[in-house]
């Protein structure tokens, strides 16, 4: 198979298929080396401010307990809390989990806001056609 395809007929191409990143032109960016300390974008750059923020919290929030306990072992032992349990057991069995539920809503939280912000949607477009066959599954493989 030789290829045919023209510089003009790729460069055609290339312009159709270009996607935006919350209202910012990518074809700026597409030939940039991707790097997670300089992003390309202001989105990128404001979302890994988010990604950077939640991970220092995680750290602390899961290395925390146990680096208390290594540090201060009297006050993290000796301390009990709801009817007898050491601090340290509460701290890493209810205290542990429930921060990363809670960081894991802060995230969304926080990427809905730069979604809003930057005026990403996520919605999927409507069939042109009008119809949608979402209700229907064909069970054999074929046409419904």
């Amino acid at each position: 198979m030789s290829d045919t395809t023209t510089e003009a007929d790729e460069s055609d191409h290339a312009e159709s298929a270009v996607e935006t990143d919350g209202g910012v032109r990518t074809e700026a960016y597409l030939d940039e080396e991707i790097n997670i300390f300089k992003p390309a974008t202001p989105f990128m750059r404001d979302h890994l401010k988010v990604i950077w923020a939640s991970f220092i919290a995680w750290i602390l929030f899961i290395f925390g307990p146990t680096t208390a306990t290594l540090l201060a072992p009297d006050l993290m032992t000796g301390t009990t809390v709801l009817g007898g349990f050491p601090l340290h057991f509460f701290l890493a069995a209810i205290f542990t989990p429930l921060a990363a539920l809670l960081l894991s809503v802060g995230y969304a939280m926080q990427r809905d806001r730069l979604d809003s912000k930057y005026d990403i949607s996520h919605e999927v477009e409507a069939e042109p056609d009008g119809e949608s066959d979402s209700g229907t599954v064909a069970t054999d493989g074929g046409e419904p």
